[in-house]
């Protein structure tokens, strides 16, 4: 059992249902069968948390990584003073609750750096949050790429055997819109194709969704297909790769779930994440391309809602600290090695 994968878990926004996710997820069998997992974050906040879900367990505080007590019953914690329970708002926006949150991910990202654990797994974080803190990121993704010196970060989402990519994430729809051109479409498609390969994939066969109703209807409803997708396509099917596309996004993600493709190229935000959380919206996980760590997560928010009810699913966060132990294991490779005098900084 010592050769399971060390992975950490970031807590999340403390105001939200991070907690609540993280200790159902460590106490399963499900995720100590595959890993030696921990949480990042404030003790107090996840002893809380077990008190709300009418969990039993021992929250051990330890120094690093290395001194992990791993037993069942027993949730091991990297402690951060970060986020006084009596202090804090439950399923509030708040400076706190983005404070605690972006303490616990800058923590998980130095021993990533430095090889101490082999996985960052994290539990959803608020933007407004993160916003009233002063936070200078607008998500995960962003304080990865600049806590690593990523400079080609992408996003994937897989489910069910799925593969969905994305071409643009947190922008409103009008620049995404005008972010489809032959050299986003271009750098795109090769970084899909890289994945895929890294992922085990020889020959992979890649979709490119449409933006426009029907394909744009050969510039009927729209020009993007015709002047920013298929110049891309073309060019790529030159160099031999094998490119459907532009297929309609009202079928693509149904014709990869059945086999057709290997994974899609959504264009932008909601294409994606909405086919994804209709297949199966526990079970989606998100899987950050290009950064020298591996780092998965949930593809839900902070549920703010229903925090501290003790009512949050921990499935999500379970399938996320699956799928990066299954890639440590099967030795997956998504970025550059890391580079050690990052973490110092």
């Amino acid at each position: 059992m010592t050769d399971r994968p060390i992975l950490a878990a970031t807590m999340g926004d403390p105001a939200g249902i991070g907690p609540e996710i993280c200790v159902r997820a460590l106490l399963s069998s499900e995720v100590r069968d595959v890993s030696r997992s921990f949480v990042i974050g404030d003790a107090r906040v996840l002893a809380k948390a077990l008190a709300g879900c009418g969990l039993i367990a021992e929250l051990n505080k330890i120094a690093g990584p290395e001194t992990l007590v791993d037993r069942p019953g027993v949730i091991d914690v990297l402690h951060q003073d970060s986020a006084d329970p009596d202090v804090l708002r439950m399923g509030q926006v708040q400076p706190l609750g983005g404070e605690a949150a972006y303490a616990a991910i800058r923590a998980s990202i130095d021993l990533a750096m430095t090889q101490r654990v082999q996985g960052v797994v994290t539990a959803p974080i608020n933007k407004e949050s993160l916003q009233a803190a002063k936070i200078p990121f607008i998500g995960h993704t962003e304080m990865f790429a600049e806590h690593t010196g990523a400079t080609e970060e992408m996003t994937m989402f897989t489910i069910s055997g799925l593969k969905i990519f994305f071409l643009t994430r947190h922008m409103s729809l009008a620049r995404a819109c005008a972010a489809i051109t032959v050299p986003n479409v271009t750098k795109g498609i090769d970084m899909c194709i890289k994945a895929l390969r890294q992922l085990g994939y020889e020959t992979p066969h890649l979709a490119v969704a449409a933006l426009n109703p029907h394909g744009g209807e050969d510039g009927m409803f729209g020009r993007e297909e015709i002047e920013g997708i298929k110049p891309a396509i073309a060019a790529a099917r030159a160099k031999g790769l094998h490119i459907s596309g532009p297929v309609p996004a009202d079928s693509v993600f149904h014709l990869a779930r059945i086999g057709r493709y290997d994974a899609v190229l959504s264009l932008y935000h909601d294409q994606g994440h909405i086919a994804a959380k209709m297949m199966d919206f526990e079970r989606t996980v998100s899987v950050t391309l290009g950064l020298p760590v591996l780092r998965t997560s949930v593809d839900h928010g902070t549920a703010f809602d229903i925090a501290g009810t003790g009512k949050a699913s921990a499935v999500s966060m379970i399938e996320a600290i699956r799928v990066a132990a299954d890639y440590v294991v099967r030795g997956v490779k998504l970025g550059d090695a890391p580079v050690a005098a990052k973490a110092a900084e």
